[in-house]
């Protein structure tokens, strides 16, 4: 790769990672006209046409996925000569964002992920927060780590562990707390809200939240009984778990990518250590025992 192609790269691997010219320009130093340039030098050097634009920023399509990845592993070795000029080793580095529900990405993946990075240092891990379906086809993320009783046509996983679920209320208010704290947005469409609606009359839903970070806050709050994922439930000390009724429901916890990406190095990798440790915490993600 000739130099001028090589800086090119750096504005196009900007872009995929901020979605749009004014952030990459941002992050880069340089003004918006600068990076309009060299995305579109890349492109026309290539003969291609690397991103989708719309008035919602820069999408690189499916397809595209791969040149992104292979342009970020030279980013990578570019570092890796780096590294190995100061005597450090050649494992994988760069910047992967791992997206996940709230309630995992609070009780569960800090954990796992500072394991990962005690063994691979030079990686940066970032932790997305979002309890909607991210389209990682747009790079908001490169791995999911999801609750789902299947994964989408477009993403490539396996199943690392299964999530358990308990009713849980405000410690000191115990078995006596009667009201139950609803399931909004897309917990609504779950079938834990199926259940929850033949447990509670509507006259005793007090509230609800869009959140189990939140509803397990509101329920230590006093403010009802709350259906929780067990790993929150029981990282709460303002929580205790109720006898009864519980939910016999248990949901896979997928360890994806989009399918385009599943046989990148770096990304295997990483997805192999994650599902390590969900497998180690299978006992307390299921039902709230650390092994």
């Amino acid at each position: 790769m000739h130099r001028d192609n090589w800086d090119d790269l750096r504005f196009v691997l900007a872009v995929a990672e901020h979605g749009s010219l004014a952030a990459a320009a941002r992050a880069l130093g340089v003004n918006h006209a600068t990076v309009l340039r060299r995305i579109a030098a890349f492109e026309q050097s290539h003969g291609l046409t690397l991103f989708e634009r719309s008035p919602a920023g820069y999408r690189i399509p499916p397809e595209r996925l791969k040149v992104i990845e292979a342009a970020r592993e030279v980013a990578a070795a570019v570092d890796a000569v780096s590294r190995t000029l100061r005597g450090a080793g050649a494992a994988p580095a760069g910047r992967v964002r791992v997206t996940s529900t709230d309630s995992l990405c609070v009780a569960v993946l800090p954990e796992i992920l500072a394991e990962i990075s005690s063994e691979m240092p030079e990686l940066r891990l970032d932790l997305v927060a979002a309890n909607e379906r991210l389209d990682l086809a747009r790079l908001s993320a490169e791995i999911a780590v999801r609750p789902a009783m299947s994964l989408p046509d477009d993403l490539s996983g396996e199943i690392g562990a299964e999530l358990g679920f308990a009713v849980y209320a405000q410690r000191v208010q115990g078995e006596r707390c009667r009201q139950w704290l609803g399931l909004g947005g897309t917990l609504a469409r779950t079938p834990l809200a199926d259940w929850l609606a033949g447990q509670a009359e509507p006259e005793r839903i007090a509230g609800g939240a869009d959140s189990f970070v939140v509803l397990a806050g509101m329920a230590a709050a006093g403010l009802g009984r709350a259906v929780l994922p067990c790993p929150l439930g029981e990282s709460d000390a303002r929580l205790v778990r109720l006898a009864a009724p519980q939910p016999e429901l248990r949901v896979p916890i997928w360890v994806a990518c989009h399918a385009e990406l599943a046989d990148v190095p770096r990304l295997a990798t990483l997805r192999r250590r994650i599902l390590r440790g969900l497998a180690r915490r299978a006992a307390y993600l299921a039902c709230g025992v650390r092994a």
